[in-house]
């Protein structure tokens, strides 16, 4: 969409779901399922995306993990994979010490598992034994509650592949990955049990469907990874030697951190929204979006927070004269840009993060085919040199280096996911208390009884006891909703437990971290709910106060749409079918803020800001 406006299709289209909510909670696909699992709508089952190993966009993972989009690798890419697996099978073979692989894990990374060619007679049938014995084994890792949404797995599933063309996999490995993928197998699956530093049990669940292992929902239906593959028609795999070595990656914290990234785009996206509705209701004096003021603090992301802001706002009566406008509004609403540019910053640097880790390798050992010791002064250093592979047979010649590493680590990922809910935070609070603003005739001059009949005011729960008119937020509910993210954003205290002998003596628990944000993120969402009440309570105020106002294309049309879920004027004697919370949270959750707002303002960094999905 490149319009300011969305097209009278796409309106329509949204105004039908509203009436859909407002009837009903949404519906959940009628599969059988568990209870407590949400599959996915595949609605981009047609679409095909192509893992490079170096391009995967954040909307391509949720195309796949959210929308069933199939999945296949580049030829490229699958040769690359091929190529660092067979480099690995070769350092063995010139007698290089593997970790992982001819060398144990941990604190055994000293002992020898085998000795010699990988692929000879001897080591190869023990090899591939061992490695379906580890993949069999991964569907008891990981404990505590299995992962509810469909998404969630499946977007570890399609980053670890993307990653996993580094790795030294077999091609067959990456295949199988691929094929659950498409065919819509998504194990079951836990995140408790590890480190949050590329050893969660996700992994080891994934593998075990592989081989036919373990429990999976199978187009939504829970059967046996067994059951699955032979439904889709699929052989179980058996994978090659090495291939029990590339489990230890982070796909699945970035996998939720890429959700992340997308559901909280459509909160902020929301967030601008309804304070461009909230300065409209409070008839608010708005030259601190003025460019002149910008231009004084230039912040990039601030300045381009106001400049959407206000964009919305343009044809508003706020920029008529009006000799009862006060010149200041409360901080909370004059310095929401602030707090929510701020959150767009943190948003940004949160993106950035997640489309490097998803697109690279975070594995040790780090397998590197073709590079040679002239690359780098280091390189034809001694200590190198040890770990060089010559090249022969059983890596068709290719040369190149196998090094331990500590790229492991999901830093700076984890400082991005908990600065980003701090950041968060941090808007909520001002989103709270503009909200409760509205209840001070201070800042809004009148009270709502001075326009409607029938209304008496509530100062101490901060609402309007309506009558037949549409209820406001709910200043109780705003203050637990914040109360809840409050209890999020306390970062993880640095952890250093001394695990396998001293050797582990780090942990990152980077799943918490993001499972905190999630939350978080969807707290903002109630929160915004709220807000979207009292501003929508309010606009009606400003129209029956003069019904010639004009609030703005992008306000006037979010409060157009939001009134068919909760009419402004209500029969009395009808039962609500929804709370009005629960209703402008579902309203929140199925429309995109972009239906109304369009693109906006190009990002910092001249990125567009992207348009929401329609699904």
């Amino acid at each position: 969409m490149t319009g300011a406006h969305p097209t009278m299709r796409h309106r329509n289209r949204y105004l039908l779901i509203l009436g859909l909510i407002a009837f009903s909670c949404l519906l959940m696909p009628t599969v059988l399922a568990a209870p407590d699992y949400h599959p996915i709508d595949p609605t981009m089952a047609d679409k095909t995306v192509t893992l490079t190993g170096h391009d995967l966009t954040i909307d391509q993972v949720l195309a796949v993990a959210r929308y069933g989009a199939k999945v296949r690798v580049s030829p490229e890419a699958m040769q690359r994979t091929a190529d660092t697996h067979a480099l690995m099978m070769e350092a063995a073979a010139e007698g290089m010490p593997v970790y992982l692989f001819n060398r144990g894990a941990g604190n055994q990374r000293e002992i020898a598992t085998f000795e010699g060619d990988p692929l000879s007679p001897e080591n190869k049938p023990k090899l591939e034994e061992k490695a379906l014995m580890q993949f069999r084994n991964g569907a008891k890792s990981g404990t505590g509650s299995e992962i509810g949404d469909e998404d969630s797995v499946r977007a570890a599933m399609v980053i670890r592949a993307n990653t996993m063309t580094y790795l030294p996999a077999s091609p067959q490995l990456l295949q199988a990955l691929v094929d659950l993928l498409n065919n819509r197998i998504t194990p079951v699956a836990r995140m408790m049990g590890g480190s949050g530093e590329a050893d969660g049990p996700m992994s080891g669940n994934v593998n075990a469907a592989m081989v036919g292992s373990g429990g999976v929902y199978y187009r939504g239906v829970s059967m046996s990874a067994a059951e699955a593959l032979n439904a889709a028609h699929l052989s179980p795999l058996q994978p090659a030697p090495g291939d029990g070595t590339v489990s230890t990656v982070n796909a699945d914290v970035t996998g939720q951190a890429a959700l992340l990234v997308e559901d909280a785009r459509r909160s902020l996206e929301w967030a601008d929204l309804i304070y461009a509705m909230d300065l409209n209701g409070m008839n608010s004096n708005v030259t601190p979006l003025f460019s002149t003021i910008q231009a004084n603090r230039p912040y990039k992301w601030l300045n381009w927070e106001a400049a959407r802001v206000l964009g919305m706002i343009k044809g508003s009566y706020l920029f008529d004269d009006d000799p009862k406008r006060i010149i200041q509004d409360p901080e909370s609403l004059r310095a929401s840009a602030i707090r929510q540019g701020s959150a767009w910053q943190a948003w940004g640097h949160l993106r950035d993060t997640v489309v490097i880790q998803m697109n690279n390798s975070d594995h040790n050992p780090a397998v590197t085919v073709d590079a040679s010791p002239g690359d780098a002064w280091e390189l034809s250093t001694p200590q190198a040199l040890k770990y060089y592979v010559k090249g022969g047979k059983n890596s068709s010649g290719k040369h190149g280096f196998i090094f331990s590493n500590a790229n492991w680590d999901p830093y700076p990922l984890g400082n991005e996911i908990e600065a980003f809910t701090i950041a968060l935070a941090n808007m909520d609070v001002a989103v709270l208390l503009r909200m409760d603003r509205f209840s001070n005739s201070f800042f809004t001059v009148i009270k709502p009884a001075d326009i409607l009949e029938g209304h008496a005011g509530d100062s101490q729960a901060g609402v309007l006891q309506s009558g037949d008119y549409a209820p406001q937020g709910n200043a109780k509910t705003a203050a637990d909703l914040y109360q809840q993210v409050q209890t999020l954003i306390n970062p993880l205290p640095p952890s250093g437990f001394a695990l396998v002998a001293t050797v582990e003596d780090l942990q990152a628990q980077t799943h918490i971290k993001v499972a905190r944000a999630r939350e978080a993120v969807d707290d903002t969402v109630q929160l915004l709910g709220q807000d979207l009440l009292t501003a929508s309570y309010w606009l009606d105020i400003r129209r029956s106060q003069d019904p010639s106002r004009n609030f703005g294309p992008a306000p006037a049309a979010a409060w157009t749409a939001f009134r068919k879920v909760i009419p402004w004027r209500q029969d009395p004697t009808q039962p609500a079918t929804m709370p009005p919370a629960l209703a402008a949270y579902s309203f929140l959750k199925a429309v995109p803020a972009a239906a109304f707002s369009g693109q906006g303002e190009a990002m910092p960094g001249g990125e567009g800001l992207i348009p929401s999905r329609k699904n």
